[in-house]
């Protein structure tokens, strides 16, 4: 059997020592990796484990043996479901390994932004102190107003949290039933009334530039915007304008439209300049118990394909839910 797993900067070794050890011949490539490169070691694959590469129609149609794709992570938006669905592969995901552990990354970054962590650790660290000027004069949260976009599992954790603090917290989502937030109907309205707004929602067609120029201008300039989601979900053209021109009063990030993010020769290159914005390399997920939940997981699908056992789809996302070939569903 031959396995190919993409993205071998996130190290998965549990899973590498675990498939080689029941005999499969496993090819790792790298982040980026070339398209033609993929296609070339998938024609005679039999599962790909992936997480950011994009995974197009061309590929998968030249995938002749490969029995099931393997998200090793959450979003699904860089695999081309409906192909994969007419070749009749399974596609799933891991969604749950990393819920509570992202909606703390997401705290520690709106705490970050309240707190100045990043003037006044700069200080300290070409100066030696900081005195306590203007610059440095922090936020409680207590008191302060959250606004989540996409109260699922993460943005609940997050609401939870928030409560702790003595936060308002308010919630748009279309798609959730269970609200542990003050729901609001039209995301303008919520932003207009949020301190800090954090995005949980995932990246579909709907959600893709939701947080624009129009949603911007409805924020408040004393408002903060934290995204652990997926960049593509904020217009990063429009968020950087508003930072330039103090539209918004800070940001935290954590993903980005184009990754890696780099001091140089990126489109948003100049946060790292920015006092008021705190960047993260997409590692809100990254911890130790989370990345063991996320080796189990992953195994236990592998298992599932390389057994011939249908797999399981835990996720609830419709275009997991539409497949209707070699998958069982976790109610």
């Amino acid at each position: 059997m031959k396995i190919v797993r993409t993205d071998r900067e996130l190290e998965m070794n549990s899973v590498d020592a675990r498939l080689r050890d029941l005999g499969a011949t496993l090819v790792k490539l790298p982040d980026g990796v070339a398209e033609s490169e993929l296609e070339r070691e998938l024609i005679d694959a039999d599962l790909l484990l992936m997480c950011y590469t994009k995974v197009s129609r061309k590929v998968i149609e030249k995938a002749q043996r490969l029995k099931a794709i393997i998200k090793y992570g959450v979003g699904i938006d860089a695999i081309d479901i409906v192909a994969a669905c007419e070749r009749g592969i399974p596609v799933v995901n891991i969604p749950y390994y990393a819920e509570e552990t992202v909606a703390e990354g997401a705290f520690s970054l709106m705490l970050g932004l309240a707190k100045r962590f990043k003037p006044i650790q700069n200080a300290m660290q070409h100066d030696g102190w900081a005195w306590p000027e203007s610059r440095y004069l922090a936020n409680d949260l207590a008191g302060k107003t959250l606004g989540l976009v996409g109260v699922g599992r993460i943005g609940s954790n997050m609401a939870r949290m928030a409560s702790a603090f003595r936060m308002r917290v308010l919630g748009y989502d279309p798609h959730s039933n269970g609200f542990p937030a003050e729901r609001f109907e039209h995301l303008e309205d919520m932003l207009a009334e949020c301190d800090f707004v954090s995005i949980h929602c995932v990246l579909n067609k709907d959600t893709r530039g939701l947080i624009g120029e129009a949603e911007f201008s409805r924020m408040k300039p004393g408002a903060y915007l934290i995204n652990v989601s997926r960049g593509e979900i904020v217009n990063e053209t429009a968020l950087l304008h508003a930072l330039q021109t103090k539209q918004i009063a800070g940001a935290a990030l954590d993903v980005y439209g184009q990754e890696p993010l780099a001091k140089d020769g990126h489109p948003l290159s100049a946060l790292y300049a920015m006092d008021n914005v705190l960047v993260w390399p997409h590692l809100t997920f990254y911890t130790q118990e989370a990345m063991r939940r996320l080796e189990d997981e992953t195994m236990a699908r592998c298992m599932e394909a390389i057994e011939g056992r249908p797999l399981t789809v835990q996720s609830h996302d419709p275009r997991l839910r539409a497949q209707t070939i070699g998958v069982k569903f976790e109610p």
